[in-house]
C-alpha cells in the first residue's frame, strides 16, 4: 500500500482537537472521512502532533496508507474538494517510503502563539488570537523567556493530565516578537523543540503574559520553573492564539511531491526577526 504525507492547515475553532473522538468533531475525522470518499475503506491517519480543542495549524503533518497510488497533486485536489466546507486544507502532498511516520520521524515541532493588545473588539482576528486589553512589555517577556531555554524539568508548565513519561524537555527557542498594527500591537511567541508536553506552550505564554503585564518580574519565571510545581505556573493562555506552525524531519518529505506555490514550511531560522 502506498504511503502519503500531507501538510495541513486548519482553523481549530469548530473542532475538539486533532484526535478523532466518538462524540465530537475533530480534524482527524474530517480528513479521514474525506479520504474515505476516495476508496472503499476509510483509512486511519497519523499526525505529528495532537493539537487541543480550538488550536490551529499552518504546518500540521499527517501520514496515511492508501489502497492505490495517486499523483500527489490530484490527491491533494481531491481531498480539498471533499474537505469542504470544513476549514481544513491540504497545502502539500507527497508519496513517502514505508518507514516514514508523521509522528515518529519528526525531529522538531515549531509553534507560534499570537496575542493582540488592544481595547477595541476584534473583527478579523476574533477567535484566532488571544486579545489582551492592556499593554504588554515585550522586552520584559523576552527576558523572562530566556530562563526557559535549554533542558529543564518543565513540571510547572505541564498539564495535570499530561501522559508524557518525563517532564524533562529541551526547549531550543522561546522568542518574543512585537509587531505594530494599525490598531494595537501584536505579540508573537515562537517556540521550537523536539517535542512538547501537554499544555506546555499555553502555560508558558500565560506565565509570560503576567510578566508583560507587570504582575511578575522576569526572575519570577525562573523561580516558577525551578519550583517544578504546577501551582507555580501563571494562568494557562486560551487555545485561540496557538498555531502548530511547522514540523521538522531529517529529509523534507514534500521535496519531491506537490507543494502549494510559495508554501514551503518556514524553518525556525526563517521566521521574522524579533525587534530585540
Amino acid at each position: 500500500m502506498p504511503r502519503y504525507a500531507f501538510r495541513i492547515e486548519y482553523d481549530g475553532r469548530p473542532f475538539a482537537g486533532w484526535q478523532r473522538q466518538a462524540d465530537q468533531p475533530s480534524v482527524q475525522q474530517a480528513l479521514e472521512e474525506a479520504l474515505g470518499r476516495l476508496q472503499a475503506e476509510e483509512p486511519r491517519t497519523t499526525a505529528a502532533g495532537r493539537t487541543d480543542a480550538g488550536v490551529h495549524a499552518t504546518g500540521q503533518v499527517a501520514s496515511v496508507d492508501l489502497e492505490k497510488p495517486w499523483d500527489p497533486f490530484r490527491l491533494a485536489e481531491a481531498l480539498n474538494w471533499h474537505l469542504k466546507p470544513a476549514p481544513v486544507a491540504i497545502t502539500a502532498c507527497a508519496e513517502v517510503d514505508d518507514e516514514f511516520s508523521a509522528r515518529f520521524s519528526a525531529e522538531s515541532r515549531s509553534y507560534t502563539y499570537r496575542v493582540i493588545c488592544r481595547r477595541a473588539p476584534l473583527v478579523h482576528d476574533a477567535g484566532l488570537v488571544w486579545q489582551v486589553k492592556t499593554t504588554l512589555d515585550a522586552e520584559a517577556m523576552a527576558e523572562g523567556a530566556r530562563h526557559l531555554i535549554g533542558k529543564h524539568d518543565f513540571t510547572t508548565f505541564r498539564a495535570a493530565l499530561c501522559q508524557a513519561k518525563s517532564p524533562v524537555k529541551t526547549l531550543d527557542e522561546v522568542r518574543v516578537e512585537e509587531v505594530a498594527l494599525p490598531a494595537g500591537r501584536e505579540i508573537r511567541f515562537h517556540l521550537h523543540a523536539r517535542s512538547f508536553l501537554h499544555n506546555q506552550v499555553r502555560s508558558i505564554v500565560g506565565t509570560l503574559e503576567r510578566v508583560g503585564a507587570g504582575a511578575w518580574d522576569p526572575e519570577h519565571v525562573k523561580a516558577a520553573l525551578e519550583a517544578a510545581d504546577r501551582a507555580a505556573c501563571g494562568p494557562v493562555a486560551p487555545p485561540d492564539g496557538l498555531y502548530l506552525r511547522a514540523v521538522g524531519y531529517p529529509d523534507d518529505p514534500f521535496r519531491d511531491g506537490w507543494v502549494e506555490e510559495g508554501g514551503q514550511p518556514p524553518s525556525p531560522e526563517a521566521t521574522p526577526p524579533a525587534y530585540f
